[in-house]
């Protein structure tokens, strides 16, 4: 069994100041929020007899799955393909009004190519591979804590809107 977390509450504050700029957004914490709602999940009885929490490397994440670490003494693996969508799936940085308009048509087209058109922005059955992609590798556990990002959790569960140190069970079999 899978166990999805979506991180908690991020604290974008420093948003576009220091190194919080373009990718280094991804560098932000948690916010007091956020801390509050982990601290919260690693209380749910299904979490108590995880073997393992596998972590995205974006902060966010990695200090969410610390805290869950922390209060279930369960040992992290970062695994970099748990990484949040791409807004260009070339691995190419793209300003935030692009990112924003790829987002938008993501979102417009539920996450598929239009017909017979490929875009620069990742879609959904792509993330689900390169998520079940890393599962796989885990698939001998029991129960895995997966700690990541919404539309990571979303287009790999099918949940449609997952929130903030939220947990989404996952019992997937490689068939």
């Amino acid at each position: 069994m899978f166990y999805f977390i979506r991180h908690g509450k991020t604290d974008y504050s420093e948003r576009n100041t220091k190194i919080y700029q373009g990718f280094g957004v991804n560098l932000s914490k948690l916010s007091d929020l956020g801390i509050s709602q982990i601290k919260e999940t690693a209380k749910d009885k299904r979490l108590k007899k995880a073997e393992i929490i596998l972590s995205s490397p974006y902060t966010r994440a990695l200090q969410s799955a610390a805290i869950l670490s922390r209060k279930l003494g369960i040992n992290i693996m970062v695994e970099t393909d748990l990484h949040e969508w791409l807004a260009n799936k070339n691995y190419h940085y793209e300003n935030e009004e692009r990112a924003e308009n790829a987002y938008l048509e993501y979102e417009k087209e539920a996450g598929k190519y239009p017909v017979d058109e490929e875009k620069l922005w990742e879609d959904a059955d792509s993330m689900k591979e390169r998520v079940l992609n890393v599962l796989k590798k885990y698939r001998h556990y029991k129960r895995v804590i997966v700690v990541g990002h919404g539309m990571m959790i979303k287009a790999t569960t099918g949940i449609k809107h997952v929130k903030c140190g939220e947990i989404v069970e996952f019992d997937w079999i490689d068939k």
